[in-house]
């Protein structure tokens, strides 16, 4: 009797260890993911900047099968308004990973102002250099020690600046011109330099201001422009390429490195060309026809405002291009900002950025 109750014991702590390990081995790649993965995003869906941040988490779940679910959140929803943040609570892991302007990294990695020196990248083919370049590895390391993993460089575009009052064609038009700018320190030296009175505000104000007449003009990109239809409120704009918003794509290390080399590849890839079609986006219709074939040979994608530029003039603005001559006015319009900047950014990042640029 002792004998057949012993063995029963022992079936039964057979059963209980079988179970155990169907239920709780967990097969690594599989089930050990996240139902949802949150993703940060600065703006809203209908932006190209929101668009690609899409285009992202629509590639990744199909390259990897389903396993990887990212949802974006616009609006800096998950931040509560605070932009500047997105970068510590991604390498907290509070938020698994963003889609994000180097403007609102700059405050962790003060490096990444490189892009904001006013007047010195100013071209598409510039700008690719830099983050191809030494530059960009430079920065991505920067990102990879304070516990972010920098996946590609993505866009908001080169920044324009529009207003109310008159056509700015020379550093003088500036002169006296309230306007409303991003918040970053760098930007607000800009401006002053330029003898502007610039004015730090979140855009729902901006608007009202705008409207009141309280706030004369703002710099933002095309791919901001369009969307808030910026003739609505400005009819001079002017485009002067005066700095790059390059966006950076990143994931917070501590939930990176947790991955299988598989699911780090897939996520990388869909990076990639989520990238190349946001920039394509951004800027369609101002590079002539390189981003318009990108967007329709490789993405069988047509842009609803395939010519940006003649659209504002077709809604009544007023369009100026400034010329190489005018550029070097406005750069040394401009020069107390290097001055006080460029040991920010750091000496070597800057001599490294000109090589690269060919300068």
């Amino acid at each position: 009797m002792q004998i057949a109750v012993t063995y029963l014991k022992q079936i039964l702590i057979m059963t209980v260890s079988a179970i155990f390990i169907m239920v709780f081995a967990i097969p690594a790649g599989t089930e050990e993911f996240k139902q949802e993965y949150k993703m940060t995003v600065n703006v809203g869906p209908s932006f190209y900047w929101g668009m690609g941040a899409i285009k992202f988490s629509e590639l990744v779940k199909e390259k990897t099968g389903g396993k990887i679910n990212i949802k974006p959140y616009f609006g800096s929803s998950l931040l509560k308004g605070a932009q500047l943040n997105s970068p510590q609570m991604v390498s907290n892991g509070v938020i698994d990973c963003a889609f994000e302007s180097t403007i609102n990294i700059s405050p962790v990695i003060p490096e990444m102002n490189i892009f904001s020196l006013p007047f010195f990248i100013n071209t598409y083919e510039r700008l690719d250099r830099l983050e191809s370049g030494e530059t960009g590895k430079i920065l991505f390391g920067k990102m990879e020690k304070v516990g972010l993993t920098p996946l590609a460089w993505a866009e908001n575009g080169f920044r324009q600046v529009t207003n109310s009052k008159k056509p700015v064609l020379m550093p003088e038009d500036m002169k006296g011109l309230r306007l409303r700018v991003v918040g970053s320190p760098i930007f607000i030296d800009t401006f002053k330099a330029l003898g502007a009175d610039p004015v730090d505000m979140n855009w729902g104000d901006a608007q009202t201001a705008f409207q009141q007449g309280i706030v004369d003009g703002q710099e933002n990109p095309m791919g901001v422009l369009l969307p808030v239809q910026i003739w609505q409120y400005h009819k001079f704009v002017t485009f002067w390429n005066y700095v790059a918003d390059p966006i950076i794509i990143y994931w917070g290390s501590g939930s990176w490195n947790k991955f299988p080399d598989e699911i780090k590849s897939a996520i990388t890839e869909a990076a990639k060309e989520a990238a190349r079609f946001e920039k394509a986006m951004c800027r369609a219709g101002l590079d002539q026809d390189v981003s318009l074939d990108i967007l329709k040979n490789e993405f069988n994608y047509e842009m609803k405002v395939p010519a940006p530029v003649k659209h504002l003039e077709d809604n009544k603005m007023t369009v100026t291009r400034i010329n190489p001559e005018t550029v070097e006015a406005f750069t040394r319009a401009t020069a107390t900002v290097y001055d006080k900047w460029i040991p920010r950014v750091g000496k070597e990042l800057y001599e490294a950025a000109k090589k690269d640029m060919g300068n």
